[in-house]
């Protein structure tokens, strides 16, 4: 028996599609109906028109630069924008906040553009006689961190003029300048004595950046020693040398859950005994080593002993080896240096000035250094085949180790 419409059980007629319902009591319209329509027209006739949006201001050259110099998303840019709109800019437009904001990003981002560079290598000349110690400083850093020596033939006489110029009013921003010039191997002897002068170093022993101002003299002191043998000016006490980068690099430690230490480290555990090596070791004046093995005149990997087993500093005469009292052997040290992807200039074969300045004064100090580039470490698959690639490295240098090997 059909049951009346309306009592309990019975089903509901189906729902227009597209209709729109309000609650119990209300009348219900299809939200395409007329009448929704046309008050729908009518609110929107109500409504102001939206304003049009604001036009956009024509850049020149130099206010493109300093607009995608300033975005934070500005690697998606390509090179050539910049470059592009350093061409387009006319001088007066490339102010030093805009020069500076170029540098800062070079060397953030590793790029070492000559064309770029170059250009603020000849703003600097240009604009001498209106720069100051504290924006020269942030002007130089990525000549140095890249590893960039200008062609620009006045871009170290007119450094050497705004040194002496503004040394004594700007304490560390002058280190700074000297610190880049340092790993481009640019010292100027001048700059050199004011700096290690008795009153400069007392005056920076009070101020707030005291620890980092010594820490930089004392890299620069240990130039000096290694790399200016006609250096006769007066040189950083003793009392006041601190140790240079006595840990790890801040990047590296950064990106350690990239880095290759620890398979390099498992590799030469596995191939030389953990008694053999020493990793993160600080030698004098203040280098932290990858890795270090003692090596006797025979070419004899030893046990790396607690006690002294760095070559002394300042070197000697024969910088190469020590003597070791208790077995009248010659010893050498070997480093090992992994080379990973961040201590390479962005999309390049060229070191950062910081990693080329550590290889260099280990290797004047005497260390025999064994590159591991991240391209070959990557190419490795496993630890068995990182362990035959490290046997062939350590081979190729004549090195033995084992029972037959000592």
């Amino acid at each position: 028996m059909r049951r009346p419409r309306g009592e309990p059980g019975s089903r509901a007629p189906r729902p227009t599609e597209g209709a729109t319902y309000a609650g119990p009591g209300e009348p219900c319209f299809p939200s395409d109906g007329a009448l929704v329509c046309a008050l729908e027209q009518e609110r929107r006739f109500r409504l102001p028109p939206k304003p049009p949006p604001p036009l956009q201001p024509v850049l020149r050259g130099g206010q493109t630069l300093e607009a995608a110099l300033s975005c934070p998303h500005f690697l998606r840019h390509p090179q050539q924008h910049l470059i592009r709109s350093l061409a387009e800019a006319r001088p007066e437009e490339l102010t030093p906040h805009v020069m500076v904001l170029l540098a800062q990003h070079l060397a953030r981002h590793r790029l070492r553009e000559p064309r770029l560079l170059e250009a603020i290598a000849h703003f600097l000349v240009v604009q001498e006689a209106q720069l100051n110690s504290k924006v020269v400083q942030k002007l130089v850093l990525p000549f140095g961190r890249l590893n960039y020596l200008p062609l620009e033939q006045q871009f170290m006489p007119c450094l050497e003029r705004i040194l002496a110029r503004e040394a004594g009013v700007a304490p560390l921003a002058t280190v700074n300048i000297l610190m880049s010039l340092c790993q481009l191997r640019c010292l100027p002897f001048r700059a050199l004595h004011f700096v290690f002068s008795p009153g400069f170093i007392s005056h920076v022993s009070g101020t707030p950046h005291a620890l980092i101002v010594r820490r930089y003299l004392s890299l620069l002191d240990t130039a000096v020693e290694l790399e200016l043998p006609g250096y006769r000016g007066p040189r950083l006490p003793r009392r006041q040398q601190v140790p240079i980068f006595p840990q790890p690099l801040i990047t590296d430690r950064a990106r350690c859950k990239y880095s290759h230490k620890d398979i390099v480290a498992e590799g030469l555990r596995q191939l030389l005994g953990e008694e053999k090596y020493r990793q993160d070791l600080t030698v004098p004046p203040g280098y932290c080593t990858d890795f270090l093995l003692c090596v006797s005149s025979s070419g004899a990997v030893l046990p790396v002993r607690t006690q002294d087993p760095f070559l002394p500093y300042p070197p000697r005469s024969c910088p190469h080896t020590t003597r070791d009292p208790a077995q009248s052997r010659f010893l050498s040290r070997v480093v090992l240096m992994l080379r990973e992807r961040w201590h390479y200039c962005r999309d390049g074969r060229v070191l950062l000035g910081s990693r080329a300045l550590r290889e260099r004064h280990l290797g004047l100090m005497g260390y025999q250094l064994l590159p591991l580039p991240f391209e070959e470490l990557e190419s490795q698959r496993g630890l068995p085949q990182l362990k035959s690639y490290l046997r062939q490295k350590l081979q190729a240098l004549g090195l033995r180790w084992g029972p037959e090997g000592g």
